[in-house]
């Protein structure tokens, strides 16, 4: 199926439908839920997910898991997407929160050809056989630290969500903590207890998810490294590859210059 709604097909009496969608720059899909769980690919362009627990952002080619019944928000950068919406009572082994994960050649496929299985797909033979094939290769996808997780706490959340905005490594817990009316060590106590991550390591990752969306959407490595306040390329490419596991230029647009 493709550009149809899962509310148009959710009571199909399959195990999975999968549905391929594209969509322009700057697309919101404001906050929704679905009553399956959801694999939702990218197959170009970047995206965005949100729910009160954080924020993901799911880079081309790799997925993100969405459980049944989360509330959350996708911005989409000019992507095309391919989802999978399964009845949870066929995946009992799905996240309880959302998860990016990598998505492996053989499921890239696969997600591929399961848009075009019928409606009525046959539930015997080489269409469901497609689908537990899929099902199986989902349960063995290597996850992703692509998340920023949010604070409850609403001055910090504020906060966070301006900061998450345009990042700046330059910025510390203690310019941070004054903002707040809070002693840098309260600070600090607070933003852990809030998050589950030092501010340190929350900057980072906050910098390294605001770098890939302007990697994946024509920025160069020199463009981001400014934009975060890096001094030097390098410096940059460090810190990204410490973080990911691979150089930013790996999410370059093609015929994007260094």
């Amino acid at each position: 199926m493709r550009n149809t709604a899962i509310d148009d097909v959710d009571k199909l009496d399959c195990p999975v439908l999968a549905i391929g969608t594209d969509y322009p720059p700057r697309h919101l899909l404001a906050e929704h839920r679905h009553r399956r769980a959801q694999l939702l690919y990218s197959a170009t362009g970047v995206m965005q997910v949100a729910t009160i627990d954080g924020t993901w952002t799911v880079p081309t080619q790799r997925a993100v898991l969405i459980p049944p019944d989360t509330d959350h928000q996708v911005l989409m950068e000019d992507v095309s997407t391919r989802s999978l919406y399964i009845e949870p009572t066929v995946a009992p082994w799905f996240p309880t929160r959302c998860q990016v994960v990598e998505v492996s050649p053989l499921l890239r496929e696969l997600l591929l050809a399961a848009v075009d299985l019928p409606t009525d797909y046959q539930l015997r033979g080489r269409d469901s056989t497609l689908v537990d094939l899929i099902l199986y290769e989902i349960q063995s996808v290597a996850p992703l630290a692509f998340d920023l997780p949010m604070p409850r706490h609403a001055a910090l959340l504020q906060r966070c969500q301006a900061f998450a905005m345009a990042p700046s490594i330059r910025e510390t817990p203690q310019q941070w903590a004054t903002e707040l009316g809070l002693s840098t060590r309260t600070f600090n106590r607070m933003f852990r207890v809030q998050t589950g991550l030092s501010f340190q390591q929350w900057r980072q990752r906050a910098s390294t998810m605001y770098a890939i969306r302007l990697l994946s959407t024509g920025k160069n490595v020199t463009q981001t490294a400014t934009a975060l306040g890096y001094s030097t390329p390098a410096a940059f490419s460090t810190m990204f590859s410490r973080h990911t596991g691979t150089a930013p230029n790996s999410f370059l647009l093609p015929h994007t210059s260094r």
